[in-house]
């Protein structure tokens, strides 16, 4: 072979490579969109309906953007803690006893921060927060997926979260668009050993919700099976890391509040006040007595009877799934089934994402479009629900 040739041959051989890493970039691109893409139609469903809501009922959009839980999280934002929880009188009922000691800091210190940075009112920098950490979520939890099961499964696992009964909470100013971020990196950390990164993100995702302190026990159980089956004792970082978030909180209301058990107080004084334990059957009987006259109760039992189903499709098809996810998604629910008023709701299932995770691998690919379509029509319903007194979100 001639010089001349040889110099054609690697010329056609650097344009060759360079095509194919062109051709891998632009889908490496397309890819990292997708999670993107079903995150932004599901707001553009949300805010629809919303909208159309607020036209109806002349109320502003902001005001609905802004409701039920939300309050608590911009008025924690704006002023702190209270620092003692109301005592029950003859004309004080169990409501007019709830106070901002009942919710995690995270939240609201993210919107404090976005406020003095941007000087974005502070209702606008919860709004604003909220729907980037709803995007945040979609991406983190793509992440998680995709390094187990493909890009495809990532996918639909981000459709089934983003698309689900209550996905509107991702639009509200509530933290579960933060929760799932730094609970899905955490699992993702935790796949990849990378031990110290997850204690961390563990600690943070830790204050952001009562229910995401889930996350402790994942990273427990994690550390626990590294160092048996793989001899790997630095794992237990992540376990000794991840409890610190909720060290440094109820040390904080010690200090304020004057206990460390203030949170669990205002839980007991203004919302929890029934038989650990009792949710999931209360919700079942509801449900059976009063059908759907008692639309939480609806919710609930009919979220508890989809997660049993799926659940068994997930014994069944169990090795597929991986440890971490099978032990968040069990974590949270053991959560919701011990409190005696949130049980197996369509919002604990958010804070469960592990088990869009799951459903992804072991929903049928040929069923995906209808379950999706079905979770679409019940996040629209729960949406307009949410406006008024019928659901609680």
């Amino acid at each position: 072979m001639t010089s001349t040739q040889v110099t054609t041959a690697n010329r056609y051989s650097w344009s060759v490579e360079e095509s194919l890493t062109q051709v891998q970039t632009r889908q490496r691109t397309q890819t990292w969109w997708a999670p993107v893409g079903w995150y932004l139609s599901s707001r553009l469903v949300v805010f629809a309906t919303l909208a159309a809501v607020a036209r109806m009922t002349r109320h502003s959009l902001e005001s609905l953007l802004t409701t039920w839980d939300s309050r608590w999280y911009l008025e924690i934002a704006q002023h702190g803690y209270a620092t003692h929880i109301p005592h029950l009188g003859v004309h004080l009922t169990t409501v007019s006893r709830q106070t901002d000691l009942g919710f995690f800091p995270l939240l609201p210190i993210v919107i404090r921060v976005a406020h003095t940075l941007t000087g974005l009112s502070f209702v606008a920098s919860g709004i604003a927060v909220a729907f980037l950490t709803g995007l945040s979520a979609s991406v983190a939890l793509w992440i998680m997926v995709r390094d187990r099961i493909g890009a495809d499964g990532a996918s639909r696992a981000v459709a089934l979260m983003v698309f689900s009964p209550a996905a509107v909470v991702l639009s509200l100013v509530y933290s579960e668009g933060l929760t799932i971020t730094l609970g899905a990196l955490c699992v993702w950390a935790l796949g990849e050993h990378r031990w110290r990164l997850a204690g961390v993100l563990a600690a943070l995702a830790s204050v952001s919700d009562p229910v995401s302190a889930a996350i402790v026990v994942v990273c427990v159980v994690v550390a626990y099976r590294a160092m048996r089956h793989e001899r790997d004792y630095q794992a237990w970082a992540a376990a000794a890391i991840a409890p610190s978030g909720l060290v440094l909180f109820f040390t904080y209301l010690w200090v304020h509040a004057h206990t460390p058990f203030a949170w669990f107080d205002a839980q007991r004084a203004g919302w929890q006040s029934g038989p650990m334990g009792t949710g999931v059957l209360y919700s079942m009987f509801r449900f059976v007595t009063s059908g759907f006259s008692d639309v939480n109760s609806a919710a609930k039992a009919l979220t508890t009877l989809v997660i049993v189903a799926l659940g068994v499709e997930w014994w069944r098809r169990r090795r597929e799934v991986p440890a971490e996810w099978t032990t968040q998604a069990l974590a949270v629910l053991a959560f919701g089934a011990l409190s005696p008023i949130v049980s197996i709701s369509p919002r604990l299932v958010l804070r469960g994402f592990s088990l869009f995770a799951g459903a992804a691998v072991v929903v049928p690919r040929r069923h995906f479009e209808r379950v999706l379509l079905v979770s679409a029509l019940a996040m629209v319903l729960l949406t307009m629900l949410s406006t008024t007194l019928a659901w609680t979100p």
